[in-house]
């Protein structure tokens, strides 16, 4: 079981701030299961950063490894 953390626009579209998750054992497989739990995240989520226990994910293959939080960061703007 995983657990992910919607933040900002993310979190408008998947319309809930957490979620837990069995399977997806990569960043594409759980871009792939996130977009078809949530349509209106499908539009947000190429744009969004996946950091996998904290660290940014380098690549769609990062894996995800069980028992760990996954946050889902769109773009912010500012700075």
């Amino acid at each position: 079981m995983i657990t992910v953390r919607y933040f900002a626009g993310a979190r408008e579209a998947a319309g809930v701030t957490t979620e837990q998750l069995a399977g997806p054992t990569s960043v594409a497989a759980l871009r792939t299961a996130l977009a078809a739990a949530h349509p209106a995240l499908g539009a947000v989520l190429p744009k969004c950063a996946l950091l996998v226990a904290g660290a940014r994910a380098a690549s769609e293959s990062t894996p995800i490894p069980d028992e760990v939080t996954v946050d889902v960061l769109p773009p912010f703007a500012g700075g």
